[in-house]
């Protein structure tokens, strides 16, 4: 059905399109500290000195912990009819192993409840980078062993949770836990050494296997799929930059993409990840459980990057946002590249059911002497790639759902509170939520959507 988005653009989405936001558990839950919450590597990694911007934690981040309640009305009050979130691993396993902890298994089921209650479906995540430090403390991804801890941690959850929702995302972006995490040490645990990040790649693909063999047992009728980050990559005008792009696109997207939905690491990924110990890591039934079939593909994106070759950068490529990069980050904001990759995604990898799990931009947003928050830029910057998603459904694209990252602001990894991805402002002193201009452009885009399909119904 054609609806005119309230920006004025006529776009297209099928009458069961899934209109949702995200969030991470480390990111907006705090209560860092209750609840028999343990402490995990993003714990430990903000509370080091100079590691994340002016200290920040996530201690109290959104204190959604203990505003659940009104966080859901929130959600609820936008209209929205999906949310995504992810379960922290270490308040529900403070150890990363043994017996759930009731009062996290507590907490996620009213969760759960007060969504079904609101009409709102929920995406489980898994896992969203919040590893609990004792499983660091014995090697992290790195080790295999924690791909074992995760599937009997996936077990545990679908026996105390699976019963309030059907779909579920095992893993989200492997990529940035693995070298950002253990290759460039800018996110938890600030390791830096490519060895160990191709060991962690290997075991997240791996986990990602083993954690959907768990829900399929537990959970038969349960939807699941994995949640990667892509990147569009262009190369730049230079002689060896085509062969830049390919690395980039090797080591940023294939070496997750390719075990998941190919069943294999392609000669790309192997030629520059072999020299750091991959073709070792691989156990005979590996790629044959990581490649087991998914039921939908979710996919987060964030920009289109140019790609140069540069012998001093790792692999040799150097990387740089395309202009515009306009985002208080200094990402790109290009719909088109929404739609590119949707479409390689759609026509390369999978026909399955394609789930936007996050896309969103941040912004200097600011609290006017009026109370209002006008972050005109992220209303341009959401008509635009609902646009590109619009289209990517008329080339064809079975894409069932838009989650836009993110519904509050709040804590954002090394940034601390540096950078605002969220449709509702936060107030980090009183933790006052003011919805902004975009949150109540969604609104009415999903209103819009919403009478068109009653209209349409017999």
């Amino acid at each position: 059905m054609t609806l005119t988005d309230p920006s004025g653009l006529p776009v297209d989405f099928p009458p069961d399109f899934l209109w949702g936001v995200a969030t991470a558990a480390y990111q907006i839950e705090g209560a860092a500290a209750e609840g028999g919450r343990g402490p995990s590597i993003w714990d430990t990694f903000s509370h080091t000195p100079g590691l994340t911007h002016r200290g920040d934690t996530g201690d109290i981040a959104c204190d959604h912990y203990h505003r659940l309640d009104a966080d859901l009305d929130l959600i609820a009050s936008l209209g929205l009819t999906a949310y995504r979130f992810s379960l922290s691993w270490s308040r529900l396993q403070p150890s990363g192993r043994g017996p759930l902890n009731p009062e996290g298994v507590a907490f996620y089921r009213r969760m759960l409840t007060g969504l079904a209650e609101r009409g709102i479906r929920p995406f489980v995540t898994l896992y969203h980078w919040d590893l609990p430090q004792p499983l660091e403390d014995l090697g992290g991804w790195p080790e295999r062993e924690t791909a074992l801890r995760f599937e009997e941690f996936t077990a545990r959850v679908a026996d105390s949770l699976g019963d309030l929702a059907q779909d579920w995302i095992t893993l989200n972006e492997p990529w940035c836990s693995a070298f950002l995490g253990y290759g460039y040490g800018a996110h938890a645990p600030g390791r830096r050494d490519l060895r160990l990040a191709t060991a962690a790649a290997h075991h997240l693909n791996l986990a990602h296997g083993l954690a959907l063999r768990a829900l399929r047992s537990a959970l038969p009728g349960a939807r699941v799929g994995v949640t990667d980050i892509v990147t569009d990559i262009v190369a730049g005008e230079g002689p060896d930059d085509a062969a830049a792009a390919d690395r980039l696109d090797a080591v940023s997207n294939r070496v997750f993409l390719d075990p998941v939905y190919r069943g294999e690491y392609g000669a790309g990924v192997h030629a520059l990840l072999d020299p750091h110990g991959l073709a070792d890591l691989i156990h005979d039934g590996d790629l044959a459980l990581i490649s087991a079939p998914v039921d939908f593909v979710g996919l987060n994106h964030y920009q289109r990057v140019i790609a140069t070759a540069d012998p001093a950068a790792p692999f040799g490529v150097r990387e740089t946002p395309a202009q515009p990069a306009t985002t208080s980050f200094g990402w790109s904001v290009i719909p088109d590249s929404l739609h590119a990759v949707l479409l390689r995604i759609s026509r390369e990898y999978s026909g399955l059911p394609v789930y936007i799990t996050e896309s969103g931009a941040s912004f200097d947003d600011y609290v006017d002497p009026e109370g209002g928050v006008d972050d005109t830029e992220r209303v341009a910057y959401l008509a635009g790639y609902f646009a590109a998603a619009s289209r990517a459904i008329a080339s064809g694209v079975d894409l069932r759902g838009y989650f836009v990252w993110s519904l509050l602001d709040n804590f954002e990894w090394a940034e601390g509170y540096s950078k605002r991805f969220g449709i509702v402002y936060v107030d980090y002193r009183t933790q006052e939520r003011i919805p902004k201009l975009s949150a109540r452009w969604y609104r009415d885009l999903v209103s819009q959507h919403a009478r068109l399909t009653t209209a349409d119904l017999p």
